[in-house]
């Protein structure tokens, strides 16, 4: 794997003995791709479960920098909140173990950034999971200067209760599975913005929980709305993709809403919902994030498929024009589930993020999980610009 920047000389590759955790006498778990798991600090804010990354790198003449924005429970949480890592070569991760701290020169400019709301009728009481990280100044990738504006789910302690759908498979963290229903945590999208990624302050939305938008009763998306990522598509043309389970149709679905400003938003409905039966997504798609086509004609849109039976797997699909006529690439997912039985993302994957490196290479960050719950983020990369397959990168680190 090609390494930039100042850490260009460092050798990612690590052996077997340390690509492995011992957990106990009888089991190794191998950690190839993995590149940040939970602290190893029991106190620490992202002891726990450790979720999703938004990742970015930003180019300027003299440095090369990444930043990840990442969810995490721990310590003596017991919300999700956010925090900050950052990196020179998007490979090897520096974070802290408590509240970032910006007061000196010396200070930990990494940590938990963004607490859950206090605010009891607040949409992000318990739940603060970042989903994308706009620089509205520059949006190329060079950033000298500029506003971060943070789309991210939240979600609070309100839930709905609804019959249980005939073919919902299991193991999905929307639902808490119920005899003859399934009870769905309520979550919106909401906006925070920051001067330096690291202290955000909350914009609040047109709805009453200080949400950006909710979904309307009776719509395809009533139950929830998660996963906002948002495009700059031009001057007064903001696009937010989101996901959303339709309980008319039985699977979750991806949709779009378009905005002058960036805060006051247009929903217009459904893009992609399941797939053809049998296929890695017939019970829908998830966590869409759409990108420029590397061809220049149009876009296209990774996002988590889910099978008739659970599993996860990443797929991709195109447009011409982004609003209309999104058409699947293939019928098989351009990344899955480790086939290793002990790695250390062999029982799901989520959230997946990409990040366009140069020329045609890409890298895929994504959060994994084992088949005993334990989480930690990952990376693999495409190398022939086509995004058609990603290899996990012959990294190990230990969660």
């Amino acid at each position: 794997m090609k390494l930039v920047g100042k850490n260009a000389d460092v050798d990612a590759k690590v052996s077997d003995k340390d690509a492995n955790l011992d957990v106990n006498a009888n089991v190794k778990i191998d950690m190839e791709g993995c590149v940040l798991g939970p602290s190893p600090e029991l106190e620490a804010w992202d002891s726990g479960r450790i979720g999703p990354p938004v990742v970015r790198r930003y180019l300027s003449d003299n440095e090369e920098r990444w930043i990840m924005w990442y969810s995490a429970s721990g310590g003596n949480l017991k919300n999700e909140v956010m925090g900050l890592a950052v990196s020179s070569n998007g490979v090897h991760w520096k974070r802290g173990n408590g509240l970032v701290d910006n007061s000196g020169p010396s200070s930990e400019d990494v940590g938990k950034v963004l607490d859950c709301s206090d605010n009891w009728w607040a949409f992000d009481t318990e739940v603060t999971r970042p989903s994308d990280v706009l620089v509205l100044s520059s949006l190329k990738g060079r950033v000298t200067a500029g506003v971060y504006w943070m789309y991210y789910t939240g979600g609070s302690s309100e839930t709905i209760e609804i019959s249980k759908p005939i073919s919902l498979p299991p193991n999905q963290v929307e639902f808490l599975y119920n005899d003859e229903s399934v009870t769905v945590h309520r979550t919106r999208p909401g906006l925070a913005m920051s001067h330096d990624g690291r202290a955000w302050a909350r914009i609040e939305g047109e709805h009453h929980s200080g949400a950006l938008f909710d979904g309307g009763e009776g719509k395809w998306d009533s139950l929830f709305i998660a996963a906002p990522h948002v495009v700059y598509s031009g001057p007064d043309d903001l696009r937010m993709y989101y996901h959303a389970f339709d309980i008319k149709s039985g699977c979750f679905s991806t949709g779009f809403a378009r905005s002058r400003d960036g805060m006051k938003w247009v929903k217009y409905g459904k893009l992609l919902g399941g797939g053809l039966p049998g296929t890695f997504d017939e019970f829908g798609v998830k966590c869409p994030q759409v990108v420029p086509h590397p061809d220049g004609n149009g876009y296209l849109m990774i996002y988590e498929g889910v099978a008739m039976d659970g599993s996860i797997s990443f797929g991709l699909a195109q447009s011409k024009d982004g609003l209309s006529k999104w058409e699947r690439c293939s019928n098989s997912p351009v990344f899955s589930v480790a086939e290793k039985e002990n790695a250390w993302d062999s029982g799901t994957i989520h959230h997946p993020c990409l990040v366009h490196m140069d020329g045609e290479e890409w890298r895929l960050y994504y959060q994994g999980v084992d088949k005993s719950g334990r989480s930690g983020i990952g990376m693999a990369e495409c190398s022939d610009g086509k995004l058609q397959k990603f290899q996990r990168c012959h990294i190990g680190l230990h969660l």
